[in-house]
């Protein structure tokens, strides 16, 4: 009787991050908050774009735009985080893009309908997140202890997944309501949770002392990367999922050409991708037990790759939405492995560094892939540019695997698992084993696994 609600618990996400640990706690609900409205200002900025070109590829000019700054930035940001105490960091630019957001909404209550300005604030808003994310990621591994801390990881996850879901088809029903002014309004309102969460943070200097931001500390961030064939490999999954096989930018169009046009059903193009990744991090129990990480990710961005395939071939509302579903849960997994693969290699100070490369890949690249689609749907169709994408994302997983030989060998440590019932007497069949709660071993030193845990992020967002 009681093995039955363990193998139950050992599927959904572990939360005892969220009891044992306030500061985690505060910060999850207040990023939680934030997220549901940045989501609302990714929404209206894809609508008004379209609104104002009625193109796909203004559309994916969003995610040029976006790109250039998280790319050029985001490396910089994370020597940054490695030179500054990391709460005060993250503060400011937290009041910076509540500013951004405003800008947002008093340019819609003023119709200026300026597609550059649209572009320059998303510029404006992806670089200073690019110098957010990196140091915001680094602080779960300083409030978890490390065999919680892919926990804390997959629990992001869900609270990302959770506001992507909500967001779109919340903002699709206001937008319908009161305009798109209203979505960058409650943007803008919704970073008073964050900023309230971070400054109740203890403070949060680098471990083994301040680097000197710049060049050259990007770049001895990325030589270590370099130096680590699994992490060079995770990093290259990630960016052929998210290069090619990306579809947001095309949901405008599809929606228009195929399922109606109205603003509730291209919010749940967007619902469908975030329900499907919410799936995946509420059933993230075995992820962190499996060893062979990297591996698992060759098998995650393969499924991704053919559900958005599908995707560009289905006409029938329910079953693009069930595809997509199926292709979100695929991405938040490889999130979720990547993060681990991340968090068991990086040595703390190094960690801001790091964190910025996953932040590039995870954030910068998805919105790269957003242009590519937008661009080949240009010269092409919505259609063609979904189904050559995701055949492109399949095959050049392959390739990685063919590249990267070690991907097969990679074990990295595991979370423990929830201890068996005990026959006798029965009542202890309840109790947990004292070694549920032990760490991991820890791997000898300069191998993978045996740096501190990091935290990735993700938002991935239905864009990652």
């Amino acid at each position: 009787m009681a093995e039955q609600p363990r193998r139950r618990r050992s599927l959904l996400a572990d939360l005892r991050p969220l009891r044992e640990s306030p500061p985690f706690r505060r910060l999850l609900i207040g990023s939680t908050v934030s997220w549901l409205g940045s989501s609302m200002t990714s929404f209206a900025l894809v609508l008004q774009t379209y609104e104002l070109t009625r193109s796909s590829v203004a559309v994916g000019a969003i995610g040029l735009a976006q790109a250039i700054p998280a790319l050029v930035v985001g490396l910089f940001g994370g020597s940054l985080a490695d030179a500054v105490d990391r709460r005060r960091l993250v503060l400011a630019t937290s009041c910076f893009l509540t500013v951004v957001s405003a800008v947002f909404a008093v340019q819609a209550f003023l119709n200026l309908r300026q597609l550059w300005l649209l572009y320059a604030l998303a510029a404006v808003q992806a670089g200073v997140q690019s110098v957010d994310g990196p140091a915001r990621r680094t602080f779960v591994p300083r409030l978890l202890p490390a065999e919680r801390v892919t926990a804390g990881v997959a629990l992001n996850q869900v609270s990302g997944y959770v506001t992507f879901l909500l967001g779109p088809a919340l903002a699709g029903v206001i937008t319908a309501v009161g305009g798109l002014r209203a979505c960058y309004i409650i943007d803008a309102v919704s970073f008073s949770a964050a900023l309230y969460s971070v400054a109740r943070l203890p403070a949060m200097p680098p471990e083994g002392g301040l680097a000197r931001p710049g060049l050259r500390a990007a770049a001895e961030g990325l030589r270590y990367v370099r130096s680590q064939p699994i992490l060079t490999a995770a990093f290259l999954f990630d960016i052929d999922a998210t290069l090619f096989g990306l579809p947001v930018a095309l949901f405008p169009a599809l929606n228009a050409e195929r399922f109606g046009g109205s603003p509730q059903t291209l919010g749940l193009l967007s619902t469908a991708l975030a329900a499907g990744g919410l799936l995946g991090s509420v059933l993230s129990g075995p992820a962190g037990r499996v060893p062979a990480k990297a591996r698992a990710m060759l098998v995650t961005v393969v499924i991704w790759g053919a559900a958005i395939t599908c995707f560009g071939f289905a006409r029938v509302f329910w079953l693009a939405l069930a595809l997509l579903v199926l292709a979100g849960a695929a991405d938040t997994t490889t999130v979720i492995f990547r993060g681990s693969i991340v968090q068991h290699i990086t040595p703390d100070r190094l960690r801001g560094r790091i964190t910025a490369v996953d932040y590039v890949v995870g954030a910068g690249i998805p919105r790269l892939g957003n242009f590519e689609a937008g661009a080949v749907a240009g010269v092409t169709s919505a259609g063609f540019s979904a189904v050559s994408g995701g055949v492109a994302t399949v095959v050049g997983a392959l390739l990685i695997r063919l590249a990267f030989p070690a991907v097969a060998r990679y074990r990295s440590p595991v979370e423990p698992t929830l201890p068996p019932p005990t026959p006798d007497p029965p009542s202890a069949a309840d109790l947990p084993a004292p070694a549920a709660d032990a760490p991991a071993p820890a791997p000898a030193a300069d191998t993978p696994g045996s740096a501190d845990a990091e935290a990735p992020g993700e938002q991935e967002q239905a864009t990652s």
